[in-house]
């Protein structure tokens, strides 16, 4: 179970609460309905943030939707211990439809989930598609909040693709583990496609030595 759920007055939920915060007050002429997070490269805490985020908004009675958009290595169905079975993916080529698609987070009110479904074999044509933007549009109508998680921006051109349809992106950095090179690199490519950055979740932060477990940095 992951940490909002499971403590509620944890160091780290305080922080994931005070992100939600940060990105509510980050524009105030646009509503931050859909938000991707990403990060520059493998193993940085992206997954584990947004689903730690989502599950503050819907604590805050947000109807919220996670949406497992890493297509190449799904996570979103191990961490809520959800069928793998059917999906995005499914979604998107029409053999499924959404509603029989998306799960209810037992353990967490107001909070669905659409994990990947079966893996494509061509992941980045696919979220280009005018299907996923449609897609979206349409839960634009149904949720008050859709968290999408994307690849890695150095990895694959995924978020880079997301960054267009969505109206925010996070970018998490790994504390000791993402390099300085690599951080400015995946923030160029980014820049590229203007994507509306809200700014970094920094990471993986030695607690001992800083006192806190996330900061988040607007831009």
């Amino acid at each position: 179970m992951i940490e909002v759920i499971k403590n509620s007055k944890s160091i780290a939920t305080e922080a994931y609460r005070a992100l939600r915060t940060n990105i509510q007050f980050s524009n105030f002429d646009q509503e931050m309905q859909v938000i991707t997070v990403t990060s520059a490269t493998p193993g940085e805490g992206k997954s584990t943030t947004m689903a730690n985020l989502a599950a503050t908004y819907a604590q805050a009675g947000k109807k919220t939707i996670i949406i497992d958009a890493d297509m190449r290595k799904p996570t979103i169905h191990k961490r809520f211990d959800l069928a793998k079975m059917r999906g995005l993916s499914s979604v998107l080529v029409g053999v499924e439809s959404f509603e029989k698609c998306v799960q209810h987070i037992q353990s967490q009110e107001n909070l669905d989930a659409l994990v990947c479904g079966p893996i494509p074999p061509n992941p980045s044509e696919m979220l280009a598609s005018q299907k996923m933007a449609d897609f979206i549009a349409y839960l634009r109508t149904q949720y008050d909040v859709i968290l999408i998680d994307a690849p890695p921006v150095l990895a694959v051109a995924d978020a880079q693709i997301l960054a267009q349809i969505v109206d925010g992106t996070i970018l998490v950095a790994a504390s000791n583990q993402v390099k300085k090179e690599q951080l400015a690199e995946a923030k160029k490519r980014l820049d590229k496609v203007n994507a509306h950055i809200l700014g970094v979740v920094m990471n993986k932060v030695d607690m001992k030595n800083q006192g806190d477990y996330y900061y988040y940095y607007q831009k």
